[in-house]
C-alpha cells in the first residue's frame, strides 16, 4: 500500500509516557490547531492482548493525531498498524528511541538501532499494512553503535524501506547504567548530525528533537530540517504551543483565560463520565509559567484537584474564578 504523507510536520509535541494522554492532548489542541500530536507509547502486546479500546481512546478534536507503537515483532506491528489506521489515527510511529531498561527487556525502543536491517523489515511490514504514514523516532546512535556513518546506514536502510519521516533525537542513547532521565540530559546534543542527515537524504522528511525549548531555537532548526518536535518543554510550559501557532502558522495566539474557558465543557463532560478532575487539570499546571502570580495559579489549581465539591457546578465555578483571578495578569 502507498501511504499518504501530507501531514504538516513543521511542529509536533513528543509522545511522553504518563503525560500525553487524551486529556493532555485535548488541552494541547486548544493551544495549537496545527501541532501534530502523539499518543504515549503503546506496546504491541498491550494493544493486541490488553484493553484495546482504552488504549485507542481519543477525541476527534485531537486530530491530526499520531499513535506511537513499541514493538519488534513483524506480524504484531503489522496488526497494530492496521488497528491504528482502522481507528482513524493520522500516522503510526515506531519507537526506536526509548533507552529504559524495562523497554529494552521487551526488545523494543532504542536497542533496536543495533539491528537496522530488522527495523527496515518492520517498517516495510507496517507500510504494507496501512495507507497512513509510517514513521520512526530514533536516536543518533546507541552504545556500541554510535558513529555518524552507522547513523547514515540506519537512516539509509529505513529510507529505502519507505519510512515517511525520521524523528531524530539528537543524542546517543546510553543503554547501560543510565536512567531515561539522564539519557535526556547527559549525552551531548549533536544537532549538526541531524542537519547532515538531511543533506545526505534530501528527499527524506527529517524532524529534529532533543533539548528544544523556545521559539528562536525552533526557527533556527527549521532553517536546516523539515520539522521540530518538542517534548517536556511543551508540557511544562504549554503556552509555548500558542506562541508556536502564532509565529509558525500565522494564527492569533489564544489567551490563557480562553484556554481555561474552552477546557470547562470538556472537564464537565469527563467528570460526568466518571473521570476525576485531577487527571485533567494536572496537565494545565504550567499554563501560567513565567507569568506574574503563575506560582499562585499552580497552587490554587493543585488545591482544586484535591478538593471535594458537592456538585460539578462548584468545580466549574472554581476554575472560572482561577481564570478571572490570574489570566489577565
Amino acid at each position: 500500500m502507498n501511504s499518504n504523507n501530507k501531514l504538516n510536520r513543521t511542529f509536533a509535541v513528543a509522545p511522553m509516557m504518563d503525560w500525553t494522554d487524551k486529556h493532555c492532548r485535548f488541552f494541547h489542541r486548544i493551544l495549537s490547531k496545527n501541532a501534530l500530536l502523539y499518543t504515549e507509547m503503546i506496546t504491541t502486546g498491550a494493544l493486541i492482548h490488553g484493553d484495546t479500546a482504552k488504549f485507542l481512546q481519543y477525541n476527534l478534536e485531537e486530530q491530526p493525531l499520531a499513535i506511537q507503537l513499541g514493538g519488534s515483532d513483524i506480524k504484531e506491528l503489522a496488526i497494530c498498524s492496521k488497528i491504528a489506521a482502522k481507528h482513524g489515527f493520522s500516522e503510526v510511529n515506531l519507537n526506536v528511541g526509548c533507552p529504559s531498561d524495562r523497554v529494552q527487556r521487551g526488545k523494543i525502543g532504542a536497542c533496536l538501532m543495533a539491528e537496522p536491517q530488522h527495523v527496515a523489515q518492520l517498517v516495510k511490514a507496517m507500510k504494507n499494512a496501512v495507507d497512513i504514514p509510517v514513521t520512526v523516532k530514533h536516536r543518533i546512535g546507541i552504545t556500541g553503535r554510535s558513529t555518524y556513518n552507522e547513523l547514515v546506514e540506519f537512516v539509509g536502510l529505513l529510507h529505502e524501506a519507505g519510512c515517511d519521516a525520521f524523528i531524530v533525537h539528537a543524542r546517543e542513547a546510553i543503554l547501560t547504567g543510565m536512567s531515561p532521565k539522564l539519557n535526556r540530559q547527559v549525552p551531548p546534543l549533536k544537532y549538526d548530525w541531524v542537519y547532515n542527515i538531511k543533506k545526505e537524504f534530501q528527499s527524506a522528511n527529517i524532524i529534529i528533537n532533543g533539548g528544544i525549548d523556545n521559539i528562536d531555537a525552533i526557527n533556527q532548526h527549521l532553517q536546516q530540517v523539515d520539522g521540530v518536535m518538542m517534548g517536556r518543554a511543551a508540557y511544562k510550559n504549554p503556552y509555548i504551543l500558542a506562541e508556536v501557532e502564532e509565529q509558525l502558522f500565522n494564527n492569533n495566539a489564544i489567551s490563557r483565560a480562553d484556554v481555561i474557558n474552552k477546557m470547562i465543557p470538556y472537564i464537565l463532560s469527563e467528570i460526568k463520565n466518571g473521570v476525576k478532575i485531577k487527571y485533567i487539570t494536572k496537565h494545565m499546571l504550567g499554563l501560567l509559567k513565567g507569568m506574574p502570580k503563575g506560582r499562585l495559579f499552580r497552587i490554587q489549581l493543585d488545591r482544586l484537584q484535591t478538593s471535594k465539591y458537592d456538585d460539578v457546578a462548584s468545580v466549574i465555578k472554581a476554575i472560572q474564578q482561577l481564570a478571572n483571578d490570574y489570566c489577565h495578569l
